[in-house]
């Protein structure tokens, strides 16, 4: 069985989204201090890296990260190529087949430089949450920090994508990953009031 690793990796050089809390890991106790174990502490947004969001995210009355159920982060995924695009829309979609696959991943490569927040990416297009929920898409990820602008205000593909019932995956890493089909696993902490959560996300090539 061989598995793809297709999370960033964290650390000080992880860019959060700009006035986010950035990642920080420290060594709180040495083995020479306690005698026996290294015990570290960390902190950062649950937004960066790679991650998944809680509708409670963009909606006050959302599920928060514990209430999705777990089996919402596994299945069957098609990795589609979208390298060019500025917008990922419902016509770029209509020519692939969905048949039993229930997550989707967009490879658009535009997030070049991981050690930088980019200056632009691909984002979607609000008509592509209702087009997954006829085809029986329930999680779509992304290469990049977001499915909305940075500047967006409106947010429209989050809420088109909730509306729809389709979770988000973001900052996954799939230039090394050829189009296709695999089985997804990334599965998020269980955080009682989280609005969101670092993954280690990962394909299995079936």
């Amino acid at each position: 069985m061989k598995l793809i690793d297709i999370s960033m990796t964290l650390n000080d050089a992880t860019p959060p989204w700009p006035g986010d809390e950035p990642f920080r890991y420290e060594l709180t106790a040495s083995m020479e201090e306690t005698g026996t174990v290294n015990v570290g502490t960390h902190k950062g947004s649950n937004h960066i890296g790679t991650h998944v969001d809680a509708p409670f995210h963009y909606d006050t009355d959302g599920l928060k990260m514990a209430e999705i159920p777990v089996e919402r982060f596994m299945g069957e995924a098609l990795v589609l190529n979208m390298e060019g695009k500025k917008t990922i829309t419902r016509k770029d979609l209509e020519a692939f087949e969905f048949e039993g696959v229930s997550k989707l991943l967009f490879r658009s490569t535009s997030w070049e430089d991981r050690t930088q927040f980019p200056e632009s990416y691909t984002f979607i297009g609000e008509d592509v949450g209702p087009y997954l929920k006829e085809q029986g898409i329930d999680l779509i990820g992304v290469d990049t920090p977001s499915v909305d602008p940075e500047t967006s205000k409106t947010l429209s593909a989050h809420h088109s994508l909730y509306n729809s019932d389709v979770l988000i995956l973001e900052s996954i890493v799939l230039d090394h990953v050829a189009p296709g089909r695999y089985e997804l696993m990334a599965f998020p902490l269980k955080m009682d009031q989280a609005d969101g959560s670092p993954v280690r996300a990962v394909l299995r090539q079936i």
